[in-house]
């Protein structure tokens, strides 16, 4: 679809381990929380926490949403690091800081259906995604569920941007590739999606 841009190795492989050693930071600081489906209350398959001055969560009591606390903490998310902002000026196009970082962690079998990122007040501001660790496969439609969708793999060090005509469109992840990246000892796969929720 026209304005979803991959970009192949965007992070070499020193950048990745020095980005994912500083996440571990911000993970101690904001742990992993599992959030649940507005209306089911279904846990979601992947487990998450946010950096930057808002973070993305949900819950059957709140629905989807941005806060400024940690859900289960109370406190302040961290701050985003260097590396994460430098990555959304250098292709984000656009003039204003994100405000959000999900950090999005997928485990053994954790997938995201497709789903439109809606939330914002600002939707002139791209999506930008971030990847570490084990292979994805991403699969992206149009702007209604019903559009044709196409796939591809997103390694580690990839970046994703969703702009233009494409801000809105459906998309997710059918699985991991377990194995496919030594990044993490663990394996597994770390997702940052960033975002500008406010109008500058």
């Amino acid at each position: 679809m026209e304005a979803v841009r991959l970009i192949p190795g965007f992070f070499d492989r020193a950048a990745q381990e020095a980005l994912v050693e500083e996440l571990r930071a911000v993970l101690r600081a904001a742990p992993l929380f599992t959030p649940t489906m507005p209306r089911s209350g279904k846990p979601f398959s992947v487990r998450m926490s946010n950096c930057g001055p808002l973070g993305w969560v949900s819950d059957q009591l709140g629905g989807y949403r941005y806060q400024a606390l940690h859900p289960t903490t109370g406190q302040p998310w961290p701050p985003m690091p260097q590396a994460v902002l430098r990555a959304w000026e250098a292709l984000s196009d656009y003039p204003h800081p994100p405000q959000a970082c999900l950090i999005n962690w997928y485990g053994p079998g954790a997938r995201m259906g497709l789903h439109q990122d809606k939330d914002e007040q600002d939707l002139g501001a791209p999506v930008l995604s971030l990847s570490f660790g084990d292979t994805a496969v991403f699969r992206v439609g149009g702007i209604e569920r019903t559009d044709p969708t196409t796939s591809f793999r997103i390694a580690s060090g990839d970046a994703v941007v969703l702009g233009g005509a494409a801000r809105l469109a459906f998309h997710g992840v059918d699985r991991v590739i377990a194995g496919s990246s030594t990044l993490l000892p663990d394996g597994g796969r770390i997702n940052l999606t960033l975002r500008r929720v406010t109008p500058p």
